[in-house]
């Protein structure tokens, strides 16, 4: 049985594991190099510390993450958050990516958000490294459209798009 929990620092391994292919093989994040296992952790403490951060985890193993990073510093921007989600190579398609969002939606309300982002890269050609099923989840989740920056991110040598999607909850 899939369980939602809370991400603590101890997770930082097995998140990381998750996340090191859809950099390394990836286009879908546009971080090109794998962080340390110390980076990481810092990472895992500093967002874990001030936002949502979940996990989907099954006989104590991870499957997937997700968290709520502040979209802008500012404090004007105090209910908004831009999503992030990412689930293990071997374990998409069944269902995990809804129960996170949907338990990171339930979180995101006690936290006083109300304006959901996500930042998703796009290609408008064939690519191997990208297949654009993140704007059709986000669709299926409540999202819409609402900007385009074209050619704004390089990876493996290929410029790609990053599509913005919003959902007021």
């Amino acid at each position: 049985m899939v369980e939602i929990t809370n991400v603590n620092i101890s997770d930082a391994p097995a998140i990381l594991e998750i996340y090191k292919p859809y950099i390394e093989k990836t286009a879908i994040t546009f971080e090109c190099t794998v962080p340390t296992l110390a980076e990481f952790t810092e990472r895992v403490g500093t967002i874990s510390a001030s936002r949502p951060y979940i996990a989907a985890k099954e006989n104590g193993k991870m499957l997937g993450y997700a968290y709520l990073s502040p979209l802008k510093s500012r404090e004007a921007y105090r209910h908004s958050a831009e999503t992030s989600i990412y689930i293990r190579e071997n374990s998409r398609g069944a269902g995990l990516g809804k129960m996170l969002y949907a338990e990171l939606e339930r979180k995101a309300k006690d936290c006083g958000i109300t304006n959901l982002y996500a930042c998703i890269a796009f290609t408008g050609f064939p690519d191997e490294t990208l297949d654009n099923k993140s704007v059709g989840f986000h669709e299926k989740m409540g999202y819409t459209t609402v900007g385009k920056f074209n050619a704004c991110g390089e990876k493996f040598g290929r410029l790609y798009d990053i599509v913005w999607m919003e959902k007021i909850i």
